[in-house]
Parts: C-alpha cells; sequence; structure tokens
C-alpha cells in the first residue's frame, strides 16, 4: 500500500443530448475525513452515494465535492406556461374594466411575470425516464472518476513526500551515529577532563585520590551518558521506515514519531559535554523539524 498526501485536486466532465456535468473535488490537510457537498437542485441524493465513495478511498483530509450541472435547454428551449399567462391576461382586463384610468396591460410585462416563461427542462415529465435514467448513471460513474483522479493525485503528491521523509530519516540515523562516536561520549576524555579541571583548582595533580577520582568520573558518566537517547532515536527510525514501507493512513503515528524524535534530541542536548555534541543535537533538532512539517500532509 503506497503512502497518500491529504492534498490534491480532480476534474471530471460528461454530457449527454441534453445536458453536461461537471465533477470538482479538492483536499486539503484535516485532522480526519471531513467531506463537504456541492450539489445542483434536485440532485440530493447522490450525497450518500458521494460519502461512502469517498471513505472507501480516502482516509483523512478535508475533501470538497462539486457538481455543476447544465442543461442544454437552458441556454435555448423554452416553454410558456399558457394557463398562468391567460389568467393573467383575464385579471388585467376585469381590472381595466373597473379602472379605465389604467394603462392596459403589455405582453412583455406579462410575459417578465415569474413563472409565465420556464426552461423547458423544469419540467422533466416531457423526457423520457430512461434517458433520464442514463444521465443520472452516467452523473454517478463522473462521481467515481473524480474520486478515482483525487486518490491517484494524493498518492502521487504521498510518493514525493516519502521519498523526502526517507530521506531526512537517514539524516537522523547519521547523525546519531556522529553522535555515539563523539569524543566527549568516552569514558578516558571524560577522566581527562576531570582531570584537568581539578589540577586548574589545586594548582597540582599527584595529591589526587584516584578511588575518588573514578567515582567522580562515573556520577559524570552517568548524567551525561546519552547511548539511551541514541538507541531510543535508532529504535524510532526504524519504526518510521517499516510506517513508511507499510503506506495506508500513517500520518498520526509518524506525527506521534515525530514528537518523540523531538524529545531525544532535547535531552540529547541538555546532557551534552561538549560543543560537538550540541551542534549535533541541533543538527537533529533541524532535521526532525522539516520532517515534523512533512508528516503533517501525510494521510
Amino acid at each position: 500500500m503506497s503512502v497518500a498526501s491529504m492534498t490534491g485536486y480532480a476534474r471530471s466532465e460528461g454530457r449527454d443530448v441534453s445536458a453536461s456535468w461537471v465533477w470538482e473535488a479538492k483536499s486539503v490537510n484535516g485532522r480526519g475525513l471531513d467531506l463537504r457537498l456541492r450539489l445542483p437542485p434536485g440532485q440530493d441524493g447522490l450525497e450518500p452515494i458521494a460519502r461512502e465513495a469517498a471513505a472507501r478511498r480516502l482516509g483523512r483530509g478535508n475533501i470538497q465535492i462539486g457538481l455543476t450541472l447544465n442543461r442544454q435547454s437552458e441556454t435555448g428551449a423554452i416553454r410558456i406556461n399558457t394557463a398562468l399567462l391567460t389568467r393573467l391576461a383575464d385579471l388585467c382586463r376585469d381590472w381595466q374594466q373597473e379602472r379605465p384610468e389604467l394603462a392596459p396591460a403589455r405582453l412583455d410585462g406579462l410575459l417578465a411575470v415569474r413563472g409565465v416563461v420556464e426552461p423547458a427542462s423544469d419540467n422533466e415529465a416531457d423526457e423520457d425516464q430512461a434517458a433520464q435514467q442514463q444521465r443520472q448513471a452516467a452523473i454517478c460513474a463522473g462521481l467515481e472518476a473524480v474520486l478515482d483522479q483525487l486518490a491517484a493525485a494524493r498518492r502521487e503528491e504521498g510518493q514525493r513526500i516519502a521519498i523526502l521523509l526517507a530521506g531526512q530519516l537517514d539524516q537522523i540515523s547519521a547523525l546519531a551515529t556522529r553522535a555515539e562516536a563523539c569524543a566527549a561520549l568516552r569514558p578516558e576524555a571524560l577522566r581527562t577532563r576531570l582531570v584537568q579541571q581539578v589540577a586548574a583548582l589545586t594548582g597540582a595533580t599527584p595529591g589526587l585520590d584516584p578511588d575518588r577520582l573514578a567515582q567522580e568520573v562515573a556520577l559524570l558518566l552517568v548524567k551525561v551518558d546519552v547511548r539511551e537517547e541514541l538507541d531510543r532515536l535508532a529504535a524510532h527510525v526504524a519504526a518510521a521506515h517499516d510506517l513508511l514501507a507499510q503506506g495506508g493512513v500513517i500520518g498520526r503515528k509518524l506525527d506521534f514519531l515525530a514528537q518523540e524524535f523531538n524529545r531525544e534530541a532535547n535531552t540529547l542536548c541538555s546532557k551534552a559535554s561538549d560543543v560537538e555534541l550540541t551542534r549535533i543535537g541541533l543538527d537533529l533538532k533541524a532535521v526532525i523539524d522539516q520532517f515534523k512539517e512533512q508528516v503533517q500532509n501525510i494521510e
């Protein structure tokens, strides 16, 4: 299963002899799967179909899906509501007989009354039922197509992000290896450093008690030992690689690992006993921040 991002856009068009339609779908980051639909009048029955189809393909993200439906008759053919026009003309004639001072009704005024002139498609009773069903099936197929395209776009973007994440994990591993090899972590280096510090304070080293010095070195080693943090970093890196290989809805798990990465890097910086280890810790934090930023886009 591949890694998918939560951002994408898709468009699908269709038409028949009397109508055309356009599906558009776009998605951005979200904590869960939040679907918002914009459907034309008379197409409310598509909502449960769209929700089920989206849930089959998408795990997370704020999804917006819209359908634009244009009937060919809306740009040409019209229908006159002759019953309403006749009724209005009769009313006007009756009023003029009672009020002769009123100007006679004009045809253009009557035609402007709402409901007198209607698009031919407003009344679909004249359209063959089989044709309506065929169009509705084509519109549903367009919905499936636009969601397939959206899912494919998200997977394509997700694969690009996965490559970046894998590279950042490799950087974290390399920095952890540098930290492990840092001379400041070696007991010999710590002992030498402590001897130098004590000698600077006392002015001479011959009077130092070797046992006491060994105890101080042991205590210092406990305080600055970062091997446990480095071991956990290595375990988290391995877990993140496994998740990327697994694919699917892994964004939240990767985000949790990013928090754990940051925790270990902070501890390493706090235990750093020399400039080199501090620099490594800061480099780790920079890479981890980049990792966490990219993870926010993963489904």
